[in-house]
């Protein structure tokens, strides 16, 4: 498969595993409405990817980016003039990590224009697997034409997206347009609704098919030249008792066969090529902006948003509502705020103080009930909450020694992602944290045994050993302990693998690999 190369590759591709892995911390005062999982994360988004994959890690539905484009300008939110070989070393390790995120059943959608985009495709093929790729959606994301363009005048992005896995890829079809509608009609006074006449004929003669219609003024028909009707008489018989078949206005025509609006199917596959009719354009995402920001002195709106409707075609597609929903790129808030109004989970991350001046305002509005955008069409109303948290201290200090700030639950969620790569199904309740793949796995760690002496509630002894195997009494264990006081011996007769806290959990291959 062809790959693309740039100067540092090499070490970009291994990038994020370099990256500390940091605690989270809350700040309830920037929390809102009522308790919830939706999460805004204030704080550079490759370390908040890895703070925040051992609780997420393979439970999201949907990624969703819009990066910043390397067109060459500059922004108020972001420096979007960097050298290629730099934009690409800045997300090769973002779309590493965010695959990590992805439920077996999920996709990443990235939106991006023609200077990157084709170089784009090729690293996404790199790192998702060419055979995940599914489309290049091409967004029609504005109207009017620059006639002070030096050769053409674009009109259009790219939103490219790849599967987690395409033999599991699940999606939705996507709501019939009402263009379709209008060519529904009730000629007749139908108390069922439009209707759309079809030919009641159809190819290839066959003699089940090939019989003699009385209309109701009299005519007798046949089926055209080298064609049949599309049912036997029997079946026709039921549809003219059912005021299914008409004849014109004058009920000598050609038999033609009812299709009534109601009995359509509502749903129709997506296709690649999206007009503003239906994913909104620039200058409608910029009219929701202005909006938002106009309801707060003093606020400015986010230079380069993308419209609700966009979003909300994104999430029709990939997503159900419950579905979790990450946007590590959030810039004024869409991503969430769509997911919030359809009633999905949301995890949103977003650097510099905008998180705080724009996508925690825009969100708080969101949960009062905010009208705007995709509101009516969804018919939200308002409700629900979000927490609101920043990067803490790294886990590891530069010399290696584990932080004591950190506590028994955030150690076991990492522990448990390096240990098994995926997240902690439920909070801890107790120092056996759960099995995967037919193997326990155990934390003892200040507190968990009620007893927060350095050594004695953190050591692997006989008498620790005998509480843990009382709530994994069968199979083989691994325990994360700060030492140990069994044989090896005894340790392999007690099916035992001890792992030593900090060291084995900076060499083991996982979060802070």
């Amino acid at each position: 498969m062809p790959t693309l190369d740039w100067l540092g590759r090499a070490a970009d591709l291994r990038a994020h595993e370099r990256v500390p892995t940091r605690l989270l911390v809350d700040e309830p005062g920037l929390a809102f409405g009522e308790p919830s999982g939706n999460l805004l994360v204030q704080g550079d988004n490759l370390e908040a990817l890895k703070a925040l994959l051992p609780v997420y890690g393979g439970r999201v539905r949907c990624v969703y980016i819009d990066p910043p484009y390397n067109t060459g300008s500059a922004f108020a939110h972001y420096d979007d003039n960097l050298e290629h070989a730099t934009w690409l070393a800045m997300m090769v390790p973002r779309l590493k990590l965010l695959r990590e995120f992805l439920r077996e059943d999920g996709s990443i959608w990235v939106s991006i224009d023609d200077r990157e985009g084709h170089y784009l495709k090729v690293v996404m093929d790199e790192v998702f697997g060419r055979r995940n790729f599914v489309a290049n959606v091409v967004w029609q994301k504005t109207l009017t034409r620059r006639n002070d363009a030096r050769v053409m005048s674009s009109a259009h992005d790219h939103i490219l997206m790849y599967a987690a896995n395409a033999d599991k890829l699940a999606t939705n079809q996507v709501a019939s347009g009402e263009k379709r509608r209008v060519t529904y009609t009730n000629r007749d006074h139908d108390p069922r609704g439009d209707w759309l006449a079809i030919p009641f004929h159809a190819p290839n003669i066959r003699p089940n098919l090939t019989y003699e219609i009385v209309t109701p003024g009299g005519r007798r028909l046949l089926p055209p030249a080298g064609r049949c009707w599309s049912t036997t008489k029997e079946q026709y018989m039921e549809l003219l008792a059912d005021d299914r078949i008409y004849f014109g206005r004058d009920s000598n025509g050609m038999a033609q066969r009812k299709k009534f609006w109601s009995e359509t199917i509502s749903t129709m596959v997506p296709w690649t090529w999206w007009g503003y009719e239906e994913a909104g354009d620039n200058r409608e995402a910029n009219r929701e902006a202005k909006a938002l920001a106009s309801h707060d002195e003093g606020s400015e709106s986010f230079d380069t948003p993308k419209p609700e409707k966009l979003l909300k075609r994104i999430l029709d597609i990939a997503t159900d509502p419950g579905d979790l929903v990450l946007d590590s790129f959030l810039g004024s808030g869409t991503t969430a705020a769509v997911a919030h109004k359809m009633g999905r989970a949301w995890v949103g991350i977003e650097m510099g103080d905008h998180a705080r001046s724009h996508c925690a305002l825009r969100l708080r509005k969101v949960v009062e009930g905010e009208q705007g955008g995709v509101s009516e069409a969804v018919g939200w109303t308002g409700g629900g909450g979000f927490r609101f948290a920043t990067l803490g201290p790294a886990v590891f200090d530069a010399d290696g020694r584990l932080d004591p700030a950190i506590g028994f639950a955030d150690l076991a969620s990492h522990l448990w992602w390096g240990e098994t790569g995926t997240a902690l199904p439920r909070p801890p309740e107790g120092p056996v944290l759960g099995a995967h793949g037919g193997r326990h796995v155990a934390l003892l760690h200040n507190g968990v045994l009620r007893d927060r002496a350095p050594r004695g509630g953190n050591v692997l002894t006989h008498a620790t050993l005998r509480l843990l195997r009382e709530a994994a009494p069968e199979g083989p264990i691994t325990v994360y302990a700060a030492a140990s006081r069994l044989s090896a011996d005894t340790l392999r007769a007690r099916g035992v693998t001890f792992r030593q806290t900090p060291f084995d959990l900076r060499g083991g291959g996982g979060p802070w690999s």
